[in-house]
């Protein structure tokens, strides 16, 4: 990594999910060795700035020093949609861990605006529900479907088994369409040789291909009490993808909470060394 420090942001919003991004911050950082966390609140106006500092300053100062970590407070005027992941390239970290509301609550961070923020970021976000399990992240999906970009998810099967050794679950579509069969192979032929040259576990899956593929997904993660989900952006997301709902946001939302890494497919986001 480029940031010895690897650095964490943590979107802060002052909900109880934001207090649930900050657990699993601390479960990363230590197991990352990170040595700072950085909560991140966004204002409309600069008249709030003052107010805002200080009451984010207080919340920094109350968690600043558990597990050995430097807790700093950034308060910015902008877009919770593109100012988050501004600050996150400008301070160099290496993830965003943000809560979500899931598909209740407030609409701010839930489904398709959750999936707003993400894509305007060049770093990775873990999105979460849920306080972390007790156990570190042992059962992680890795879904790889017909796209070319699925390749890119591999930086952080790396990042993650360097961290965490987790067993990843790799789950592909069951298709019919013969062209979208020959590239899905090509892909799991790909991530196979990867995960063997560096000592990976894995297993693969076929979905039953009876629902979307994304519903297929989460029903899965439900069935092993995954621990979190690993996939990619669409790419190029446009409106008619939230509009229709892009498969993301309803993973990102999922009835079950289970935490999601979501990378997006840029030339420029991977920050680690290629291990393929």
């Amino acid at each position: 990594m480029k940031n010895e420090n690897h650095i964490i942001v943590i979107p802060w919003d002052f909900t109880n999910v934001a207090e649930y991004a900050l657990l699993h911050g601390y479960k990363f950082a230590e197991k990352a060795k990170s040595k700072k966390i950085i909560l991140v609140h966004i204002i409309k106006t600069d008249k709030e700035y003052d107010a805002a500092l200080e009451k984010l300053k207080e919340v920094a100062d109350n968690n600043r020093g558990k597990n050995g970590l430097e807790i700093e407070a950034i308060v910015r005027t902008g877009s919770i949609f593109t100012t988050i992941g501004e600050v996150a390239t400008e301070v160099d970290s290496e993830l965003v861990i943000m809560g979500t509301h899931g598909l209740r609550g407030m609409q701010k961070l839930t489904g398709s605006w959750a999936l707003k923020v993400i894509v305007s970021s060049k770093v990775p976000f873990v999105v979460v529900q849920e306080p972390p399990n007790e156990t570190d992240l042992r059962d992680i999906i890795l879904p790889i479907d017909f796209k070319r970009e699925s390749k890119e998810t591999l930086n952080w099967v790396s990042y993650l088994h360097k961290y965490f050794n987790p067993k990843f679950h790799i789950v592909k579509p069951n298709t019919t369409d013969v062209g979208f069969i020959k590239r899905i192979k090509a892909n799991i032929v790909f991530v196979r040789k990867a995960m063997d040259n560096n000592g990976i576990d894995y297993e693969i899956h076929t979905a039953e291909g009876k629902k979307g593929f994304p519903i297929e997904i989460m029903e899965f993660g439900t069935n092993i009490n995954a621990d979190l989900i690993l996939i990619l952006s669409t790419k190029n997301i446009g409106i008619t993808d939230y509009v229709l709902g892009a498969h993301e946001q309803y993973i990102i939302a999922n009835s079950s909470k289970i935490p999601v890494m979501v990378v997006n497919p840029r030339d420029d986001l991977i920050k680690q060394e290629r291990f393929y």
